[in-house]
C-alpha cells in the first residue's frame, strides 16, 4: 500500500493547519489511484506530527511512505529537521520505504505555475 504525506510546519492558527487538511484531501482527488492514501503531517503546533503520522501509515499496512515537504525555502527545517525525523522513522521501519521528496520550493515547475497564475 502507498501513501503520501503532505509535511506542513504547522501553525498556532487552527485556519491554517485546516487549510493543509483540505489541500492534501484536494490532492488525494487529483492522484488517479497512484496513492491508496494521501495525508497530511506537521513539524509542530498542530498534530499530527510527522513520526505519529508515518507511525499510524505503517499500522494502517503501508509498505511505501512517500514525504513531501510543503515548505518553500531550504530553511534549518528542511534541510536538518523533517530528514532527521524520517530518518527516525526509517530506523522504527526497516520493512517500509519512506522516502524524503524534494521540497515544494525546489520543484521546477513552481515558476511556470506560478507564471501561469499571475495575470
Amino acid at each position: 500500500m502507498r501513501s503520501l504525506l503532505l509535511i506542513a510546519h504547522g501553525s498556532r492558527r487552527d485556519a491554517s493547519n485546516d487549510e493543509v487538511r483540505g489541500l492534501a484531501t484536494a490532492v488525494a482527488a487529483q492522484m488517479d489511484g497512484r496513492y491508496d492514501r494521501v495525508g497530511c503531517a506537521f513539524l509542530e503546533l498542530a498534530e499530527p506530527d510527522i513520526a505519529t503520522a508515518i507511525d499510524r501509515e505503517v499500522g494502517v499496512g503501508a509498505t511505501e511512505i512517500v514525504c513531501f515537504p510543503y515548505f518553500l525555502a531550504a530553511g534549518h527545517h528542511v534541510i536538518r529537521d523533517v530528514p532527521g525525523i524520517i530518518e527516525a522513522a526509517r530506523e522504527r521501519h526497516p520493512g517500509v520505504t519512506i522516502r524524503l521528496e524534494r521540497y515544494l520550493g525546489a520543484q521546477h515547475r513552481l515558476a511556470q505555475l506560478i507564471a501561469e497564475l499571475v495575470p
